[in-house]
Order: C-alpha cells, then structure tokens, then sequence
C-alpha cells in the first residue's frame, strides 16, 4: 500500500505540490492564530465560591458558612478536592475538578448545588463564584500613582473609571484592585446618647437603609404636559445622613442621626497594603485573564486600552506597568525560535556537506517548515499553546523528522549511480564524468528507488513517533507540563512520515538534477570511512571487553546521578 502511495505521488506531481501549498498557507494561519504563553498551564480546573460574613470570628464563618457550603459541594459531579477556608468576615470554599473538565461545565454544576445549599446560610448571605480563571490567570499588573492625591482619591480612580474599562478587554475575566483606601461614610454612634432617647442600634440601621432610597410615584398630567411625581432620597453627602430622622421625643421634635452620632466620610477597614520600590504607599490593579484565552493578545489589548484611557485621567496621575507576563512570553520563545531556526540551520548544513549536491539537500531543506507547519495546524485544532514545552517538541523532533529524506535521497544517489554505470558500460570513448540519464527514465528511477526503502523509513518514523507515548499516561502537574512536548513530537513525526511517501519522493524528481558525487569519491564520505572502519573490525574482535566497558560506564554514572539536585520548573526569567 506504501509503494502504491508513493507511486501516486509521483505520478501526481502537481497534485501533490497543490495540497502542500495549501498546507503551508493553512499552516501559516494557524502559526499567528497559535495562543502563545510562556509554560503550559499546570493549574487544576477549579471553581472558587467567596462569600462575605462581616464582622464575624472565623470560627462563625467556619460553623455558619463554610461547613455548609463544603458539604454540599462534595457532590458536585466530577469533583474530587473540595477546600474550606475561613478568615474573619469572609470564606473561601475551592472545588477542584478531574482533568479535562470543561470550566463553564463546572460552574454551572457549582451554580446548581449552590442554589440548595443558599438555604442552608445566615438570612442576608450571598455567596458568590470567583472569576472564570485559573491559577496562573494574573498576567498583568498595574500601580496608579499621582502627585497631590490621596490614596482614597486614587483608589476611586481604580474602581470606578479604570477597572471598569480594562474589564471591557476581550479576554479579561476580573480587574482587582488593591491598596490605598476605600472611602465610606462612617456614623460613629454615641451609646450614651442611644441611650439616653431610647433607641436601639438596630433603629438606627434600618433607619438609615431607608433614608437611601428614592420612592416611586406616578405621573400627573397638567397642561398638557406629563409630570412624574417621586420622592428623591439617595443619600448624597454627609448632611444627608445626618438629617435621616430615627424618633420624636416626648415633645414630638425629630430626634436626626446626628443627635446621637458623628457622621464623617472616612476609609474603609483593610487587611494590606501595596507598596512601590519601598517608596511608600500606592493603589494598584491585577488584571486575571480568562480561562483559555491568549495571554499575549490580552496583554496587548490592556495595554492598548491603558493608553486609550490616560488622557482622560486627573493630571498628574499615571498608570505604571509594575508586572507584565508579555516580557517573559517573548524572552522564552524567541530564545526557544532562536534555537529552532540555528537547529534547521545547522541541520541543512550538515545535509549539504554529507550529500555534497545542494539541491538534493533542498528536498531535505524544504520537507522540514512544512512538517512543522502541519503540526501548528493540529496543535491549533487541539487548542494547544505555543510555549517552551510545545516548541520544545518540536525541537527534539527535527533531528529525527529529517531522517527519512536522507536516507531516501541517498538511496536514490545510488540507484542513478548505477544507472549511469549501466549506460557507460554500453558506451564507448565517453568522458568518465557521473551524469544522470535521461529525464524520463530518472523519474522511474526515483520512483523505483523510493519504493525501495519508503516502507520501513515510514514505519521507522512511526515507531519514533510512538516512543512518546508512555508520556500520554501522566497525570496532574506533571502530565500537564509534558504533554504538550508529546503531542508535539508526535504531531511533527507523524507529518514527517506522511511526507516521506508524498512530498519527498516528488521533491527528488524535481532536485536530483546534474553533477553528482558517487560516494566512493566523496572526501568527506572516504574520511569517516577510514575513521569508522578500525573502530568497528576492534569492537567486533573484543566483544566481551566492549560489554564490559559499557557496564562500567553505566555504573559509574550512578554516584553523580544520585548527587544531582532537581527542582520543577528551571529559572524562566
């Protein structure tokens, strides 16, 4: 079936140029189309459920909301860690999922389970599902700083200007902000006073919530003309709070806010603070990207849009980058490019000094992009990002993708050799000078000499390919990072081997044109010889001590292997 493939090929010559064509063109795309990170995401697919208790001990959040909210998450489907977390006012309950579970799946399970165990919390709890991320969402960082302002000041540029335009970003999932002071009105109450008018704190509570609203009317037609009749009451300022009524007296005057406490407009309690360079306080932001989305595109987009927003800022206030993942994207795969493009390099060097014919070394040259272009096609469709471990694959790949095209330009070499052998012997005062026959008998040559040896080099890349396999059954943070190195390698061998038995032997045809060196006076080729001949009729006469030399190596590489240290990851930046 091989040869028959291979035989097609060749005999549709231009079919086979059209269809790479189109996959390189189709390749292309999917390179710029590729999301780019710097390492693959290890994170698990987890859901996050916040939920706020103020001033309550952890121990209540513990008892009244995080209990209740674990319990009834351990049977959300698929879920195999459930986490409780309880600090003073506030839970955190984390749901980790099985690899491979989509994240919207999981937050609509949550959602469900969420809605029977709401019943189950204090009147007035509202937990809530933490954004659409995943652990190694935060790839931009921001302060906001400005000469003359407040940190209260500042910090209402964050939240509501700032946050609410870089959250419009395609791809964002949260902007959070972070230091400086959120600034409320604070009516800090007099008991002795309460006391002294017989009002209970919780008058005092109820009456403020209902002094901040405005109340509906209706509308009333005068002259023609529609009037609507309501009653304003959203608390504006400070006198606003201050003359919110809670009683009357004995003599029926008003007893206000303000004859029983000290309204001002003060911050709001915190837990942190952010610092710059050790020089003093600033309000920062974290923008978290959303789960699955190009960190690169992102990053742009936010920066675009904090370029498009500081004309409209305050002056004198500015949006500095204080961490932006972009620089570690482009350092890690341009270093890994670099690396890739020195690899086929030196790869195409060799090929031309080893076969010395330079266009033979062109069918070398050119099945190479195209093979790596394939496997961009696949990883697009499979949504896996370009990153170190990806590219990585493919770098180890390319050494072993090439080798399938050597061998069969070189058993082509041969077969023309002795097909020209054939037509000297039949002639008689022609120079001695190597030519290739005719063009039409060169392509059944090439044909012939594809066929020869296309079938076992086709299965010899498969069996590379498949050596990665064992690869495939990790599992967690491990099967996460190498993975993409597997599918890689597989992707680019796999395409290798297709074109080995299409493009290749159609390339020979068209190449394998002119002068061409026999092996026998190929200098490069009669020195490795010469090297390569005592060593081998040595091995072969002391065996056993060639064994043995090889165990001993083994053996000694055993004391530094166990002194190596080890860690996850290596230093990225």
């Amino acid at each position: 079936m091989l040869k028959k493939i291979i035989e097609l090929s060749i005999n549709n010559k231009l079919i086979v140029i059209l269809f790479t064509l189109f996959a390189v063109g189709w390749g292309v795309w999917a390179v710029y189309r590729t999301p780019l990170d710097a390492i693959p995401d290890l994170s698990d697919v987890q859901v996050i459920i916040y939920t706020e208790y103020p001033g309550q001990a952890p121990q209540v959040v513990e008892d009244q909301i995080t209990y209740p909210l674990t319990t009834a998450m351990l049977s959300v489907p698929k879920s195999k860690v459930v986490r409780g977390f309880s600090f003073f006012g506030v839970s955190f309950v984390y749901i980790i999922f099985e690899d491979g579970t989509d994240i919207y799946w999981a937050r609509s399970r949550v959602l469900e389970y969420l809605n029977f165990a709401s019943g189950k919390l204090p009147k007035g709890i509202t937990p809530a599902l933490g954004p659409d991320a995943t652990g190694v969402g935060w790839v931009f960082q921001y302060s906001i700083e400005g000469k003359g302002y407040s940190l209260a000041e500042l910090r209402s540029i964050q939240d509501w200007y700032i946050r609410y335009q870089l959250t419009k970003v395609p791809g964002v999932s949260e902007v959070a902000s972070i230091g400086g002071f959120v600034k409320q009105y604070q009516v800090n109450i007099d008991p002795n006073r309460l006391l002294t008018h017989n009002i209970s704190l919780k008058e005092v509570v109820d009456s403020i919530k209902m002094g901040n609203m405005d109340v509906g009317g209706r509308v009333v037609e005068l002259t023609e003309r529609e009037y609507m009749v309501r009653g304003l009451g959203y608390i504006k300022n400070i006198p606003d709070i201050e003359n919110i009524v809670l009683n009357v007296d004995r003599a029926g005057t008003p007893i206000r806010i303000k004859d029983v406490a000290r309204v001002e407009l003060g911050p709001d309690e915190r837990r942190g603070i952010v610092e710059r360079d050790g020089e003093g306080e600033v309000v920062g932001g974290i923008v978290v990207m959303r789960f699955g989305g190009n960190a690169l595109n992102v990053i742009d987009a936010v920066k675009e849009k904090i370029e498009e927003l500081k004309p409209g800022l305050p002056p004198g206030v500015e949006i500095i980058t204080t961490y932006d993942r972009s620089h570690l994207i482009h350092r890690a795969i341009e270093t890994l490019k670099e690396k890739l493009i020195e690899e086929s390099l030196i790869v195409s060097l060799v090929c031309i000094v080893f076969l010395l014919h330079f266009r033979s070394a062109l069918v070398a040259i050119l099945m190479l992009p195209v093979a790596i272009l394939i496997s961009f096609i696949v990883m697009y469709y499979l949504k896996i990002n370009a990153n170190i471990m990806s590219l990585g694959g493919i770098a180890i790949a390319i050494g072993a993708m090439i080798d399938g095209a050597i061998v069969m330009i070189e058993n082509a070499h041969k077969h023309l050799e002795r097909s020209q052998d054939v037509e000297q012997a039949d002639r008689v005062g022609v120079e001695t000078a190597t030519r290739l026959p005719r063009s039409k008998d060169r392509w059944q040559i090439i044909a012939d000499a594809a066929k020869e040896v296309g079938p076992p080099l086709f299965f010899s890349l498969l069996i590379i390919t498949v050596s990665f396999m064992p690869v495939f059954t990790l599992e967690a943070q491990e099967g996460r990072l190498f993975k993409p190195l597997a599918f890689t390698k597989t992707f680019a061998m796999a395409a290798s081997a297709l074109l080995s038995i299409t493009l290749v032997p159609v390339l020979m045809g068209f190449f394998i044109r002119g002068r061409i060196m026999p092996e026998a006076k190929n200098p490069l080729a009669r020195f490795m010889i010469w090297i390569y001949r005592p060593i081998i009729n040595l091995v072969l006469k002391a065996k056993l001590t060639t064994i043995f030399i090889a165990i001993a190596v083994l053996i000694a590489t055993i004391y530094p292997f166990k002194k190596l240290g080890s860690e996850f990851m290596p230093t990225l930046y």
